[in-house]
């Protein structure tokens, strides 16, 4: 059942921030000054707070914040992958890339001006790296120790099941959470080990545009960075193992951000088998199956987009009395871990690796943790949106059509084209749909899928309505500004209510107005 449990080589402790400029200086200071002086500890703790990412930053600020005492632990870069290698860095780089798109078809689409030559990819990482530094104080060292959390910077390993042990100092505690995280997979690729490739934890780092870069894996991360890189100029390749890019999204979705991913100029290798991959200490060439008859691919830079790794190795979780398997920390629908003194959230517990599961997953358990439940809940009852930010943008809540049907629900489907919609028409931006998904026989939405330029903000409203239970019909009955995007809302609210316009409403109509004159 259980990992080794002592922290491997691909351990994101590892990681440095380049080029080392005033804005990863400003940074590193904020997230993690040298030279920090930890607390004397507390007796005992209410709440210990393994890992300073998005769900052990809202756990222990919550905790802190109703008067408990807190410490909190961690051994790397506060903010966690979110604020220093995932979020922010790459909305950030996906922000210019669409800019850079935008300026080539102004003259074709708008009649602007007309836009030649290379832009300054040099530029675009400085923003990038610039904006992470001025919105990294909302996760830094100093706020957290202003909240009155004790700050412990250094590795956590449980020494036993009360009490965890950061260097030489040991917090015993009545409550613990572990928000440890995930790291970028490696998959089991002959030859990759052996090479400098690339993972969202070093791509943010690039100064200079590749020429040719290769990704492995056709899921949100690697379409998103293909598309960005494709729009900056570079020649990329998506290599992944499935029939269609976006694998777990809807169909139609993952065909219109194909078809715009090729329209960017991306090479798509579908259902691909890579034997091996080198690096003679310039370029990556990646062995596919089938050789010597296919060509290996070639390129300077190889990112890995395979999916994330829990971070469980080090902690010390047996002696804690914690289960875990390879997928993560095992839990209930409360948080809890086999030890019941022990919490565990966000990407290191939970199959939805999202920045947003992550908050609202902490918001449960401090609850749940410090008060036996009361103002908690159950993680099986959040309604999750997620969103993949490419150019459309695919955003998605509730059930699918298939997890409907593997759940015996019957459903209805109302489909929106986005040709249909004005503003959409208008920004030239019709490449999209709405899927929602209403239990059949009634208007209670249970799934919806979106595609559009702005999906992402856009979504929020299926999300509303299905956590508070508000129908289809009442959106329709809801006064959207036009000419917007969120239109389409009522359009399949309007499609809804014609289908209840069966032919016996018909007759039943026809009699009233012949008896009415």
């Amino acid at each position: 059942m259980h990992q080794h449990d002592t922290a491997p080589a691909d351990w994101p402790s590892h990681i440095t921030l380049s080029p080392f400029d005033d804005a990863n200086a400003q940074l590193v200071r904020t997230v993690a000054p040298k030279g920090w002086l930890a607390p004397v500890p507390k007796d005992r703790y209410h709440l210990v707070v393994i890992g300073a990412g998005t769900a052990g930053l809202v756990s222990a600020a919550i905790a802190a914040g109703l008067g408990a005492r807190v410490a909190l632990i961690e051994r790397h870069l506060f903010g966690g992958d979110c604020l220093n290698f995932g979020c922010v860095p790459s909305k950030a780089l996906l922000r210019a890339a669409r800019s850079w798109h935008d300026a080539r078809r102004a003259a074709t689409d708008f009649g602007g001006p007309m836009v030649s030559g290379d832009g300054d990819f040099s530029a675009v990482m400085e923003r990038l790296r610039r904006l992470r530094a001025d919105i990294s104080h909302v996760d830094g060292v100093e706020r957290f120790k202003a909240l009155g959390i004790d700050v412990f910077l250094g590795g956590a390993s449980f020494v036993a099941p009360d009490a965890v042990r950061v260097g030489t100092t040991d917090l015993r505690f009545r409550r613990a959470i572990i928000a440890t995280g995930a790291r970028a997979a490696r998959p089991a690729i002959p030859g990759l080990a052996d090479t400098p490739y690339d993972t969202n934890d070093s791509i943010f780092s690039l100064t200079e545009r590749p020429k040719r870069l290769v990704i492995i894996g056709g899921g949100p991360v690697g379409v998103e960075l293909a598309q960005a890189f494709a729009r900056f100029g570079t020649h990329v390749t998506i290599v992944h193992s499935h029939a269609q890019l976006l694998p777990r999204d809807d169909p139609d979705a993952a065909a219109i951000v194909t078809a715009s991913l090729i329209a960017d100029g991306v090479r798509l290798v579908h259902e691909a088998r890579i034997e091996r991959v080198s690096h003679d200490g310039s370029q990556f060439s990646v062995h596919m199956a089938g050789e010597p008859h296919v060509v290996p691919l070639v390129a300077d830079r190889l990112l890995v987009a395979t999916g994330r790794t829990p971070n469980v190795e080090g902690l010390g979780l047996d002696v804690a009395r914690v289960q875990y398997t390879p997928q993560g920390v095992t839990v209930n629908d409360k948080l809890c871990t086999s030890n019941a003194r022990i919490f565990a959230v966000g990407d290191v517990s939970s199959k939805l690796q999202f920045t947003h599961v992550a908050d609202a997953q902490a918001r449960l358990v401090v609850a749940n943790a410090l008060f036996f439940g009361v103002g908690g809940g159950r993680a099986s009852t959040l309604v999750v949106p997620r969103v993949t930010y490419t150019d459309p943008e695919v955003a998605h809540v509730g059930m699918t059509r298939e997890e409907a049907a593997s759940a015996g629900q019957p459903i209805e489907t109302m489909h929106v084209d986005l040709r249909e919609n004005d503003r959409a028409r208008l920004d030239g931006d019709t490449s999209g749909f709405l899927k929602v998904h209403v239990a059949a026989g009634s208007d209670r939405i249970v799934g919806a899928t979106l595609v559009a330029a702005h999906a992402g903000e856009m979504i929020g409203e299926m999300t509303v309505a299905i956590t508070n239970r508000v129908g289809l019909s009442a959106l329709g009955k809801t006064i959207h500004p036009y000419p917007t995007q969120t239109e389409v809302f009522r359009r399949a609210a309007d499609m809804w209510r014609k289908r209840k316009f069966t032919p016996r409403v018909g007759r039943l109509f026809a009699w009233w107005f012949r008896i009415v004159r």
